[in-house]
This record gives structure tokens, C-alpha cells and sequence, in this order.
């Protein structure tokens, strides 16, 4: 029997966690060029992903304040892009609720969607680790993202206008999300949640300010939770 430790568990995380660095370094320096071509400062760039740690959060303000939006708009879009970091929480919890209050903090703060799916797989796989196993996974798996998001985020915003348009460095934001998501899209509740948002959100994009986006987001979750109602449902009905 294979005698699990936070060290090793660790450097699970630390593996689990590295290929996306492959999309999060394009990602990131997209990030720095998009900020300082809407007038932010390398200071404010750097700020900006130190504090809100949220790549599409932060592609949405930056995109709203470019079109000169209304502070509240920018911020309550952002906060409901951000929405599903809520819903990670509420999973986490049965796995790291009893950890610490101070390391439930930095957990919270480094929630990042790469961290959190590596994360929730691995703790599914492995019922028998203890909170300090599980959190020594989640500080592994975040490891290789954080450092790496902030360092190329200052490259981007300091050569990423030299960077020639043929690189097309945007490629990086729909395969990011779609690694991220697709391993996720395991019931057909999350799939039905997916395809809704999606189609709402494209009928909706005439709306200014990408508004429409809130209500895609509600959209997604309400079917989603239809289908999984209706599922339950069913299960019991055969029982």
C-alpha cells in the first residue's frame, strides 16, 4: 500500500497543474497587451491580476472600460463572470470546510478555474486523502499557474506591442476555457447548462456592455439545475 504524504501529493498537483502553463503564458502576456493598449500603467496592469486573479474577469472589465462603461456595469459584470467561483467553493467545501481558516483563505484567493478542476478530480479519485493530502494538491496544483500568470502578464504589457499581429496571441483565451471546461462537462445537466448559456449569450451579443452574458450565465444555471432535478427525479421514480 502506497503510503500518501503532503509532499507527494504536492508534486501530484504540481504535474496535475503544469501543462496548462502551455495556454496560461500566451494568456497572461494577451492579458498585459490588452491592459496597457486600454491606457493601464504597468503598475495597474500588474496590480490588476495580483489582486483580482481572474483572467476572465479581467478581460471583461478591461474590455467594458475601453468602451467608456459605467463603473457599477463593469463591476457587477465582472462579479457575475466570476460567479462560478462561488459554485467551486460550495463543491470544496466537503473536502477542504474543516482546513484552517487562514489556508481556506489563501485557497480562496488563488481560486483559479485550472487549480480548481485538477483539484476536484483528484479528490474524487481519492476519497481516502485527509485535508492536509488534499490541500498540498490544491498549493501544488496552483504552484506553476500564479507565478507564471503575474510574471507574463508584466511581459505582455511591456513588449507585447512589439509582438507582430501574425502571432495571434488571442488563440490562447477560447482553448484556455475549453481545456478547462470540456473535462468537466460529465452529466447532462452540465452539458444542457453549457449549450443554454451559449446559445443565450449569442442571441443576446447585440446588447451593450455584454450584458447579455448575465443573463446567459442565470440562463445556463437554471437549465442546468431543470435537468438535474428531472434526473433525480427519474432515479428515484426507479427505485
Amino acid at each position: 500500500m502506497t503510503t500518501v504524504t503532503t509532499k507527494s501529493t504536492y508534486w501530484q498537483g504540481v504535474r496535475a497543474g503544469a501543462p496548462f502553463i502551455l495556454v496560461l503564458v500566451p494568456f497572461s502576456m494577451l492579458f498585459g497587451v490588452v491592459a496597457t493598449e486600454a491606457g493601464l500603467t504597468l503598475i495597474e496592469t500588474f496590480a490588476f491580476s495580483l489582486l483580482v486573479v481572474a483572467g476572465a474577469a479581467q478581460f471583461t472589465a478591461i474590455q467594458l472600460l475601453s468602451e467608456h462603461a459605467p463603473t457599477i456595469i463593469i463591476c457587477v459584470t465582472a462579479l457575475a463572470v466570476n460567479l462560478r467561483m462561488a459554485m467551486y467553493s460550495a463543491s470544496l467545501t466537503p473536502h477542504l470546510g474543516r482546513a484552517p481558516l487562514g489556508q481556506r483563505a489563501l485557497v480562496a484567493y488563488m481560486m483559479v478555474d485550472q487549480a480548481y478542476a485538477c483539484s476536484i478530480l483528484a479528490y474524487e479519485k481519492n476519497p481516502d486523502w485527509g485535508i492536509p493530502a488534499k490541500l498540498a494538491f490544491y498549493f501544488g496544483a496552483i504552484t506553476p499557474l500564479i507565478p507564471l500568470w503575474l510574471i507574463f502578464t508584466v511581459v505582455g504589457a511591456v513588449v507585447g506591442t512589439a509582438i507582430p499581429p501574425e502571432f495571434a496571441l488571442d488563440f490562447a483565451v477560447p482553448i484556455t476555457f475549453l481545456a478547462m471546461i470540456a473535462p468537466m462537462l460529465r452529466t447532462a445537466a452540465h452539458v444542457v447548462a453549457a449549450l443554454v448559456a451559449i446559445m443565450v449569450s449569442l442571441s443576446l451579443a447585440f446588447i451593450p456592455y455584454s450584458l447579455g452574458l448575465l443573463v446567459a450565465g442565470a440562463a445556463g444555471m437554471i437549465a442546468g439545475a431543470q435537468v438535474e432535478l428531472m434526473t433525480t427525479r427519474r432515479m428515484e421514480a426507479r427505485r
